[in-house]
């Protein structure tokens, strides 16, 4: 195969039907969706033998227990993938939305109107979910997309793609309006990353290096975040019970994903109480901690974090954890080591909430409630393409309305200046 070549067509095809689906009707992509909704719950046992090739390959490649959790297709992620997407369904379309209309002195109409981006390239590793998540967002905002998911994933993002292309065909939109790209040699991403000419944003979802690759090479702009260094600062007003049980579910929950904490911080007038009792909630179910000097004496069987700690995102379970002498300290301790994602606070002190919201620079901040939920579900955003740590243009997480762009169109009777 002749990558470039290869690559070339994938864009320009992208760049055909992208101008096709940016008039798509809302019925029309509404229908696409639920056929697709439906090809992945018909197809079920494909999905899961052709996932299977890639679990095999992850285990004989030594992934960790976390990245084989990502990479795993169930029935039940199966039927939630095409729950996803039917929540994308019953979305507005915010195409076409009217933002803004000024009417000027001289009579000249201007309204600010919100469009689809156009081409957007997706770079992302592991997880196949993300191929259905992708697709179906960037096809109800009337986006083109192409998809480079890792090779981990190659066998799953195939078999999911096909789906995806039956169902665009057979109600009639242009199969290319949503592509994947099926080579896993890596000079695909870098002639992706130089198809500036066709191609408008390119989001990467995966580890650091990968999305620190992407900046680096990529000649289109990009939306991002490197990594999720999540806190939880347990106050020294929290309330013992429920910090635990928002501790125990921002690490547990799920340990293989970027809104887990990675780093807790606990006050030290409560340290000597609820240390131990967390202590054994997270050894119970198999976390391994590290501490600091403080942590150490009170708890000394764990191991001492050295300063590359608080800088990990471990993506498994493994949990750093501080004493902190003020919530000045927790907080200047975020600002150094955090990762700008998500962060809580465990308080029933209102002025230390107020503070904690205002001073850490993150694109979600949370008072008593796990990081667990920074996620386009449970923003009510449907499915999300991604967390962006960014500050231009989209933050958080991004679903539909981040996957647009705007245009002014102006109504005249002739005016001239």
């Amino acid at each position: 195969m002749n990558v470039k070549s290869y690559i070339d067509k994938i864009v320009r095809d992208a760049k055909k039907a992208s101008r096709l689906m940016a008039t798509a009707d809302t019925s029309v992509k509404n229908a696409a969706l639920e056929q697709m909704a439906l090809n992945f719950i018909n197809s079920k046992d494909l999905l899961i033998a052709e996932n299977e090739k890639d679990l095999r390959a992850a285990e004989e490649n030594g992934l960790s227990a976390a990245m084989i959790d990502r990479l795993r297709l169930t029935e039940q992620r199966i039927e939630a993938m095409a729950e996803g997407i039917r929540e994308v369904i019953n979305l507005s379309d915010p195409v076409g939305e009217l933002m803004e209309e000024i009417v000027r002195p001289n009579g000249l109409d201007i309204q600010k109107i919100r469009v689809p981006i156009g081409v957007i390239i997706i770079i992302y590793e592991s997880r196949p979910n993300v191929t259905a998540d992708a697709a179906s967002l960037c096809l109800k905002t009337g986006n083109a997309t192409i998809l480079r998911g890792g090779k981990e994933s190659i066998y799953s993002n195939i078999a999911i793609y096909r789906q995806i292309s039956l169902a665009l065909e057979k109600v009639g939109l242009d199969k290319n309006a949503i592509q994947v790209i099926e080579t896993a040699d890596r000079e695909a991403v870098g002639h992706l990353l130089k198809s500036d000419e066709y191609a408008d944003l390119v989001i990467p979802r995966g580890g650091e290096s990968l999305i620190r690759n992407v900046v680096e090479n990529s000649t289109i702009p990009v939306i991002k975040h490197y990594k999720g260094v999540c806190h939880v600062y347990v106050d020294e007003f929290a309330d013992m019970d429920m910090a635990r049980e928002v501790c125990l579910n921002s690490k547990l929950q799920r340990p293989g994903t970027c809104n887990a904490m990675e780093t807790m911080l606990v006050h030290e007038k409560i340290s000597g109480k609820f240390l131990p009792d967390i202590y054994k909630g997270m050894t119970d179910s198999g976390v391994e901690l590290r501490g600091c000097k403080k942590t150490r004496k009170i708890i000394p069987e764990i191991k001492q974090a050295v300063e590359e700690d608080w800088s990990a995102e471990y993506l498994e379970k493994i949990l750093s954890v501080k004493v902190v002498s003020s919530i000045d300290n927790a907080i200047d301790h975020i600002s150094v080591y955090g990762s700008s994602h998500s962060d809580t606070i465990i308080t029933d002190d209102k002025s230390n909430a107020k503070k904690f919201t205002a001073e850490v620079d993150s694109a979600a901040v949370y008072v008593n409630a796990s990081t667990r939920f920074t996620d386009g579900f449970e923003f009510g955003m449907g499915a999300e393409i991604g967390i962006s740590t960014d500050k231009l243009h989209a933050r958080g997480p991004m679903g539909l309305k981040e996957l647009t762009s705007y245009k002014y169109i102006i109504h005249g009777t002739g005016q001239i200046r």
